[in-house]
């Protein structure tokens, strides 16, 4: 399936030579001689790579129609992870490498979605932010109040985060799936 370069739209998906790009912003320009052009910038949904690219207008490019499934994830076996569609039940298996990190935020029992090409996985989307629970760190030092200090924590899915002196095993806090950073308790 193809779309003119005058109907990109920003996420949309496109299936180029160079791979399957996803728009990340895109700009059209006339200039005062010669024919109008659009000016993009597209990301690589297989490596993050993100490349700047020129295209004819009205140039006809390969539509990517990505399907993003609600699936929650039931449990890790190996170094695969087994989620279940939550609309048809079943149950897919997806390595660790192709959910890369992704993997440290997600518990048995969460909901996730996952963004389909075809029959190949493209990754996560994860909410902004997860509730973990802390499973080990070392107790605060009484008195040692030191503004900004930070020690570090490992959660229940295996990441460490810096986290405040006064957190302690078995409370919740929100961590930033972006940065990997502790935000507050839970």
């Amino acid at each position: 399936m193809s779309i003119s370069t005058n109907d990109l739209k920003n996420g949309m998906a496109l299936n180029l030579p160079d791979g399957l790009m996803q728009v990340v912003e895109f700009q059209h320009v006339k200039p005062g001689k010669g024919g109008a052009f659009v000016r993009t910038k597209l990301k690589n949904v297989r490596t993050g790579a993100v490349v700047e690219k020129t295209f004819r207008a009205d140039e006809k490019v390969g539509f990517a129609q990505i399907d993003k499934r609600e699936m929650q994830f039931l449990y890790r076996e190996g170094d695969d992870f087994v989620f279940m569609d939550n609309g048809t039940y079943d149950q897919i298996q997806v390595p660790a490498k192709q959910l890369g990190e992704a993997t440290d935020y997600m518990r048995e029992g969460d909901t996730v979605v996952l963004p389909m090409y075809n029959d190949e996985i493209l990754g996560v989307d994860l909410p902004a932010a997860v509730e973990l629970e802390v499973v080990e760190t070392e107790p605060g030092v009484q008195g040692d109040r030191v503004s900004g200090a930070r020690k570090p924590a490992r959660v229940e899915t295996g990441l460490i985060v810096q986290v405040p002196l006064f957190v302690e095993i078995g409370e919740r806090i929100k961590v930033d799936t972006r940065s990997g950073e502790y935000l507050a308790r839970a």
